[in-house]
């Protein structure tokens, strides 16, 4: 029964008034109308989605969200917090204020009570056409300037190299988030599909600090998870023991007719279609990992422009084996590659950092880097491939303009450091960002690592508002709500 009019409240009244009903309704209808005319014509903002994958076929290319410049990525990861005062970002100051201390300085820093100004354990000198300022540290990488975009005022959330990697890696400093490598491999998928479409490579001397954190795939779905393996540590598992290769193929063949079976009776299953795919993955990598991972094909010259045939420095001969893997892969249409470069905490020994030694350890870890990643540019730029190529060099923080007391090392430091780009879509020979005249805190430009990777998204032709995936009620990005681009760095 229909109660009085009385005993309705003043909006329920109102909704039986017909010349309301009627406002309202034309109203109501012109909205809709409108709306789908902006939608029609691609005018209505974008919304957050999800990207649309095929379980079936989880690494099927898949289209950017605008034309990209960059196809493909190799990051080269430093780990243990590079200093920026020994490599890239030139202070001449700390050369007169050698030896004195900072005026309204922190008496204590991360590690400690803080000692007296520190010039650039290396001479710098201007290199290139652009007459950018770079470390006798590191020679072969200084005569490729010209071809980088640096960016001098990047900012970290924390000084801690754990939680620091996370923040470089995945945009958050605590765990169980998506890698970058992740996020790019679950937008776009890859060109090959014979070889993982995330590989990360571990120094050969150990993983960094927060190991698979900096390749896991967080709450996107595992398949996205980095694949790792290097020079000196092949992917496991790939071959069952005792078993040849022609009993292996036919195996292959029977499970293959099987599980095709099973599925025409398990239709629409996304999970079975999902581990299926993963199983013939794993399949067609028995046969591609073995050839990409032997070098034997690698012609004389081309291992000793990387250092690769070094006997005296067998870590530098290593390293320069896994940044040609990085260049195979990347001919073999890999859509990701995470190269690392320095392993674990060890007081600076495996990595880069600095806190006693620094002078010391740098001479060590730079014989390392420097040459084979020169040659990696070189080689990449040489076989055309840098024009699909983005190459990102990056470490975690940076490093203080003084030494600890009582050492010869600098503390953590992630008010104000550098990494730079290089290959498609970048802006060569650019110095962006300004930190001030002891190389301390960026004064100018300054910039959250949070654009450093909405960047890097956007030469992919990923709009990092755009990419996200909504976990636990929340839409998830890399770029966190943060995030802005660089345009200075853009060709």
């Amino acid at each position: 029964m229909m109660p009085a009019p009385h005993a309705l409240s003043a909006h329920g009244r109102a909704l039986l008034d017909r010349r309301r009903f009627l406002q309202d309704s034309g109203s109501a209808l012109g909205a809709m109308a409108l709306t789908h005319l902006l939608g029609r014509d691609g005018l209505l903002a974008s919304a957050p989605s999800a990207v649309q994958i095929d379980p079936a076929a989880p690494f099927a290319p898949r289209r950017p969200h605008f034309p990209a410049k960059a196809k493909q990525v190799i990051v080269i990861f430093c780990a243990g917090a590079v200093s920026q005062l020994e490599t890239w970002d030139y202070k001449p100051d700390l050369i007169k204020w050698d030896d004195k201390p900072l005026p309204g300085g922190p008496a204590v820093t991360f590690q400690g009570p803080a000692g007296n100004l520190a010039r650039p354990q290396y001479a710098f000198r201007q290199r290139g056409q652009s007459g950018k300022w770079v470390s006798d540290m590191i020679p072969h990488l200084a005569q490729l300037c010209d071809e980088m975009a640096f960016v001098h005022s990047l900012t970290s959330k924390s000084n801690t190299h754990g939680p620091a990697e996370n923040f470089l890696s995945t945009g958050f400093v605590l765990d169980g988030f998506p890698s970058l490598g992740s996020w790019v491999t679950y937008a776009l998928g890859s060109e090959s599909q014979e070889l993982p479409s995330f590989v990360a490579i571990p120094d050969p001397r150990g993983v960094p600090q927060n190991g698979a954190n900096n390749w896991g795939p967080g709450f996107l779905p595992a398949a996205f998870q980095g694949t790792t393996m290097s020079s000196k540590m092949p992917v496991r598992h790939l071959q069952a023991k005792g078993v040849s290769g022609h009993e292996d193929r036919a195996a292959r063949h029977l499970l293959e007719r099987l599980n095709a079976r099973h599925l025409e009776m398990n239709p629409g299953d996304s999970r079975l279609a999902a581990r299926i795919a993963s199983y013939e993955l794993a399949a067609r990598m028995q046969l591609s990992v073995p050839e990409i991972h032997d070098l034997k094909s690698e012609p004389a010259h081309v291992l000793k422009s990387y250092g690769a045939d070094d006997g005296q420095h067998p870590d530098k001969a290593a390293f320069a084996k896994n940044c040609i893997l990085a260049r195979r892969l990347i001919e073999r249409g890999v859509r990701f590659v995470q190269l690392f470069n320095g392993a674990y905490a060890s007081g600076g020994a495996l990595n880069w950092d600095g806190h006693t030694k620094l002078k010391e350890q740098y001479d060590v870890h730079a014989n390392i880097m420097d040459q084979p990643t020169a040659a990696l540019l070189r080689d990449l730029k040489q076989r055309g491939l840098l024009e699909d190529t983005l190459v990102v060099w990056c470490t975690e923080f940076g490093r203080m303009p003084f030494f600890q007391k009582g050492s010869r090392g600098r503390d953590h430091n992630p008010d104000g450091f550098t990494c730079w780009l290089a290959g498609a879509g970048v802006k060569a020979g650019v110095s962006h960002g300004v930190t001030d005249e002891l190389g301390r805190k960026a004064i100018a430009d300054i910039h959250p690592l949070y654009h450093f990777n909405a960047t890097i998204l956007h030469l992919l032709g990923l709009d990092f508002e755009r990419l996200s995936f909504e976990h636990n009620g929340v839409e998830r990005r890399l770029t966190n709500v943060e995030g802005k681009l660089i345009p200075a760095l853009l060709a």
